[in-house]
């Protein structure tokens, strides 16, 4: 029984490659030492997997930022205003990242999305009129060769061409026969450069079958791989995660892959389409050991699994790549009696190999597992599970309506058209995060570290209010992180030391564990939010991540339902809601950034499946507050378009949504909508480095006046700014707040 990875983490197993890279970012290394830095971080994963008894090494998983965007340079889909500048390669590459402003010229980032339903973001690829595919970039055959001079053989990885279809934006004058032609003799020069290289297999990745393919789609795909797979002289493995490929699976294996991987985990239909038939000239890669969750494989339940689908030319791998949990629980804290329950990277390797010494006949891995199912892993909060069952359809509804509502907080607050604020966070510099580290190492006082955080709060408010803002925050210099900050005021939740998960470029995210029931056991946010509402006269907003984002943005259990557990969060933020209220707190924001993260990637089950509680568990919020506190709600980086009508249900007083770096295509869907709630679709993208002008501004602000009424519209930043530098921070919220002053003074 052989082994393999889809993919591994590559921030390395303390984030290596984040601090080498923002060294980079700061001219702190060159090109070429940050490209050795690279090499010798891909020689130490390569020999750890090996190390460990998987077989079936990846190469070309890496990247210095996202695989998707690698695959555009690799095939020059490179806008045309960015090859008019005289940049290297390496600056064209981070410019469609994360921008360019400087003297060689000044671009912005390409639209930025969630990988699927992950907290992973991927960099959206254009196809434009002068787009011209062919393979240009070498860094898929270099990896491999680099791996082969090190004496392992690995199989190369790439993101395939129709989920590269599906993925990219099209300008309207683009021919999409056109496009897959050339890109079909793309992907044959790699497969054919790759047979040269002395390569067996080659991995391509199509995720865009588990979601719902069209006829149309399918014979898209099919005629595709009919051409690519004609003549060549490689294994192709063609593998799929994130669900099940039901739409495509008798396309699929009438097809010539050497290979299929299929999802055993989220896969729910999976080992039904196997019963069907799977041919017995192709091998079998099956995803049975989790890449999106940390707990301990089942082996029996895994066995048995297999057992029923009986599959002779089998290869055991990961339902996803590893990139989407953290590297290894060995420098973690934990007592044995929980770590015992954790698999991260480096330990679901060991789970693969366990598998397949299992299958072989050996019992003592078995065993040991069944012995850690068998006990109980904690105990139970039978009140917080009475409250659960105690809910009725009241409980989540708030009264009066919306448009009621409206009235009321329009006399309470009389804000000036197109009022400002920003999203929440103000940057954390390094004194912020090293004073947290002292007080949490208990080198300072809590005195001490309150009269920080105090100094901190009063001068970004008091520059709040000499810029003009007209609804301020208070920073959240206190907070680590959106999430990990109420779990960490939340029973029921356990925190890694160092389980790094990569997010985007050199944004990384340590999500908590959900480890039992969860309970508020004291207020969280009230202290510091309170206290700045007391030094101004302006609104300040109250800050809180909503219920179905800190379920999304952590690991979540797996013996109980999603909603169940979502529903204990949000019993315990609705007790801040209400506490933050009764402390003067009259705007308060409760963050839905991850929304869309574990949306169902079939519409069949969008509302079934996931909308029909997770929309009602945002209301269960906030339900009990008075008609005049106003709510507001904040999503960003994901596909909203397709879920308006769900979002106005969440029945918030304001919503602010990342509308900026998608150049503001969320707005004709909300005119058709009629979308009622009022909306900050913000004006420029905080996580890029450059600084929007005035009268770049103001022009986004015209388009957002163009498509949703003025009486509508808040004017922010499209998502809080923690990871921005100060001068940059000041420097846009300025031409902010001053773009919106000459608005008002022509409207």
């Amino acid at each position: 029984m052989k082994t393999a990875i889809i993919g591994f983490p590559r921030i390395g197993e303390n984030r290596e490659l984040k601090f080498a890279t923002e060294k980079y970012f700061r001219n702190e290394l060159t090109i070429d030492e940050l490209e050795d830095f690279s090499k010798e971080l891909r020689k130490k994963h390569w020999q750890l997997i090996k190390n460990s008894g998987v077989e079936g090494i990846p190469s070309n998983d890496f990247s210095f930022y996202d695989t998707t965007l690698d695959t555009a340079c690799l095939l020059n889909i490179i806008p045309k205003e960015l090859t008019e500048l005289s940049l290297s390669e390496s600056e064209k590459y981070f410019a469609l990242a994360r921008g360019y402003q400087g003297e060689k010229g000044d671009i912005k980032a390409r639209p930025m999305k969630k990988w699927f339903n992950t907290n992973y973001h991927y960099i959206v690829p254009k196809f434009e009129k002068d787009t011209t595919i062919s393979v240009t970039g070498d860094k898929i055959f270099k990896e491999y060769q680099e791996a082969k001079n090190l004496g392992i053989d690995t199989r190369p990885v790439i993101v395939g061409p129709f989920t590269l279809l599906q993925l990219s934006e099209f300008a309207p004058e683009v021919d999409r026969g056109n496009i897959v032609v050339e890109l079909t003799t793309a992907y044959k020069e790699i497969i054919q450069r790759l047979s040269d290289l002395g390569a067996e297999w080659l991995q391509i990745d199509e995720p865009s079958l588990v979601k719902d393919v069209t006829a149309a789609e399918l014979q898209e795909f099919q005629a595709i791989y009919q051409e690519l797979l004609a003549d060549a002289k490689i294994k192709v493995l063609l593998q799929t995660y994130f669900g099940d490929i039901r739409d495509a699976y008798e396309t699929v294996i009438k097809l010539p892959f050497a290979g299929i991987g299929l999802d055993f985990i989220e896969g729910r239909k999976t080992v039904e389409l196997l019963k069907q038939g799977f041919p017995q000239d192709k091998v079998l890669f099956a995803g049975v050991v989790n890449g999106k969750n940390i707990w301990r494989n089942n082996y029996q339940q895994t066995v048995d699994v297999l057992t029923q689908i009986n599959q002779e030319n089998l290869v055991l791998t990961t339902s996803c790549s590893l990139l989407h949990v953290p590297f290894t629980t060995e420098n973690e804290d934990f007592s044995n009696e929980i770590k015992q329950h954790f698999a991260f990277a480096k330990e679901k390797l060991t789970e693969l190999v366990d598998l397949a010494d299992i299958l072989a006949g050996a019992e003592e891995a078995l065993k040991t597992n069944q012995k850690l199912f068998a006990d109980n892993r904690f105990i139970e909060n039978k009140v917080v599970q009475e409250k659960i069952k105690a809910l009725a359809a009241e409980d989540y509804v708030r009264k009066p309506d919306f448009e009621e509502r409206k009235e009321l907080q329009k006399d309470a607050f009389d804000f000036p058209i197109l009022p400002t604020t920003t999203i929440g966070s103000f940057p954390q510099t390094r004194e912020v995060k090293l004073t947290r580290a002292k007080y949490k190492r208990h080198e300072i006082s809590e005195e001490v570290y309150d009269q920080f955080i105090a100094q901190q709060i009063n001068e970004w408010l008091k520059w709040q209010e000499e810029i003009g803002l007209d609804v301020l925050v208070h920073g959240e210099f206190e907070r680590n992180d959106m999430v990990e900050y109420f779990g960490q005021n939340l029973s029921g939740y356990l925190f890694s030391k160092n389980g790094w998960v990569q997010s985007y470029g050199t944004r990384g995210v340590k999500p908590p564990i959900i480890w039992g029931d969860v309970a508020r056991e004291k207020p969280i946010t009230v202290k510091w939010s309170s206290y700045a509402q007391n030094q101004t006269e302006k609104i300040v907003k109250g800050m809180l991540t909503g219920p179905v984002t800190i379920l999304n943005w952590s690991f979540p259990r797996e013996d109980i339902s999603l909603k169940d557990s979502t529903l204990q969060i949000a019993l315990a933020i609705q007790e801040e809601v209400l506490d933050l209220e009764k402390n003067g707190v009259r705007v308060i924001q409760i963050d839905e950034a991850a929304l869309r993260e574990k949306l169902p990637l079939r519409k069949t089950d969008w509302y079934s499946e996931y909308l029909d509680w997770s929309i009602p568990a945002f209301r269960l919020v906030h339900s009990k507050v008075q008609a005049t506190t106003q709510i507001h709600t904040h999503m960003c980086y994901s596909e909203f378009t397709d879920i308006i009508p769900a979002i106005d249900q969440m029945d918030a007083d304001v919503i602010s949504f990342e509308a900026s770096r998608s150049n503001l295509a969320i707005l004709d869907e909300l005119k058709r909508q009629h979308f009622k709630t009022a909306v900050g679709p913000g004006v420029y993208d905080i996580h890029s480095p450059r600084i929007p002008a005035v009268d770049e501004i103001k022009q986004t602000i015209g388009k957002i006046l163009a498509k949703v009424p003025l009486e509508k519209v808040w004017i922010n930043p499209d998502c809080g700014l923690k990871t921005r530098g100060i001068p940059e921070t000041t420097a846009s919220l300025t031409n902010m707040t001053e773009a919106v002053k000459q608005i008002r003074e022509e409207l």
